[in-house]
């Protein structure tokens, strides 16, 4: 629903997409949807002012603001609903479009909406989104009911149709970057819900919502001369980075050089290397053969590349990886091997303790150096090195061995960790700063 809204309504206007919670794949989807990228905005690792200054910030020269949920409106961590996707659209004022699925629903749908209003009276639901319906019929009646026992304004109906679905995953969503046709797709399923949702009234809603103003600056770009070589591996077996986190590399002055480990024959002249997540069993085949590229990769870690890897990187960098009865060789920086699991090792949100041997520790004053993050993965190391040495100790979540996270060898540091450059955790600056470290050094 949010991509075909962010791909028709990017026809005419400039769109800012925004996802509540941790999440990679929904925003590239809608960030290539929109064509800017998309922001996350979470109550668990930023602060409520940091989020009025994100929108605000990333919003300038946008016309309009698109912030898709996660969950129910009222659900959430907490019993009060702090951390809702409600509390998020009373932080910023935002005006709520409710996307009801109504597959069998008639006169029921009026209670549901009616106990929507009155939960929390305080919460501007603007408009509703019938999805699923089985046809003209069944549109006409539910838009009968709701006008004759709600105020509540209905702006679209979307019919139930296999081409608005993408194919899932055990994450959710296939990436985009895996995906060939995803323009296609995209341009698919905006064809559809424009033709089936009132994009004028829409606009006119979210012109409710009042403007934010920016608290906060953007910091001062580093000169040329003194910016340093990041490498970041995005292909289509890695590619999950927070947008966020990219400009506050380059904020910190990193000059970004991607490097695409399936298909480059070797590594460019870099001072650091930052591999993220993403699915590289579907690849491993590919990343296997590429093994100028492996060895070169394990070379640069053995002899003081600072790097730093997380989850789908981690697996990068095990000796091997194994996902339904077959074994890819990795590159084998990582004293273990990488196995792939039914359910999940790992997933949820995460908070984790900073140990002595982090090579780039947090000298922020904060309670007793905790780090929120979150994690999601169906792996898990096998035959661990017992002299491995972790960079953190886990106070919630299930890590590598469910009491560590952060491998550390040399210059490296992998995690199963994701985490976001917040107030609260500067890690890009810090990982810079490591990195012009070893280079002096």
């Amino acid at each position: 629903m949010t991509i075909g809204l962010c791909a028709a309504l990017a026809e005419t206007m400039r769109v800012q997409p925004f996802k509540k919670g941790p999440d990679y794949i929904d925003p590239m989807w809608l960030g290539r949807a929109a064509g800017r990228p998309c922001h996350n905005l979470d109550f668990y690792t930023m602060q409520p002012d940091e989020i009025i200054n994100t929108v605000a910030i990333q919003s300038q020269g946008a016309d309009i603001s698109i912030i898709e949920g996660n969950k129910g409106l009222y659900d959430g961590l907490d019993l009060d609903g702090s951390n809702s996707n409600a509390a998020l659209s009373s932080l910023l004022k935002a005006p709520v479009i409710l996307v009801l699925d109504a597959r069998g629903m008639t006169r029921g749908i009026a209670p549901l909406i009616l106990g929507y209003q009155a939960f929390d009276p305080s919460i501007h639901i603007a408009g509703v989104i019938l999805n699923q319906l089985g046809g003209s019929r069944h549109e006409s009646k539910l838009h009968a009911v709701i006008e004759h026992y709600t105020d509540v304004e209905v702006i679209g109906s979307v019919y139930q149709n296999s081409e608005l679905s993408i194919e899932e995953r055990h994450l959710g969503l296939m990436p985009s970057n895996e995906d060939d046709s995803a323009d296609q797709k995209i341009a698919q399923i905006r064809d559809i819900i424009k033709q089936q949702i009132d994009l004028d009234r829409l606009k006119s809603i979210a012109d409710q919502a009042p403007a934010l103003q920016a608290t906060k600056t953007v910091n001062t770009v580093i000169p040329p001369a003194d910016k340093l070589r990041i490498g970041i591996v995005r292909n289509d077996a890695v590619g999950f980075y927070y947008p966020g986190d990219l400009q506050a590399l380059e904020q910190a002055g990193a000059e970004l050089v991607f490097i695409d480990t399936i298909r480059d024959q070797q590594l460019p002249e870099i001072d650091g290397l930052f591999i993220g997540g993403g699915f590289p069993e579907t690849r491993m085949r590919e990343l296997e053969a590429n093994a100028a590229m492996r060895n070169q990769v394990r070379e640069s870690i053995e002899n003081g590349l600072p790097a730093y890897a997380e989850c789908g990187g981690l697996m990068y960098l095990s000796r091997s990886l194994s996902w339904k009865g077959t074994t890819a060789q990795m590159v084998g920086v990582i004293a273990a091997d990488t196995v792939m699991h039914a359910t999940p090792q790992g997933r949820g949100y995460i908070r984790l303790q900073e140990t002595t041997n982090h090579p780039w520790a947090n000298t922020e004053p904060k309670p007793a150096g905790i780090i929120a993050g979150h994690e999601f993965h169906y792996s898990a190391l096998e035959n661990l090195d017992p002299e491995t040495h972790f960079a953190y100790r886990i106070v919630r979540g299930a890590g590598i061995d469910g009491h560590n996270d952060g491998i550390v060898y040399k210059n490296l540091l992998a995690c199963y960790a994701h985490l976001r450059d917040t107030e609260s955790n500067h890690w890009a600056h810090r990982f810079v700063q490591f990195v012009r470290d070893c280079k002096l050094n």
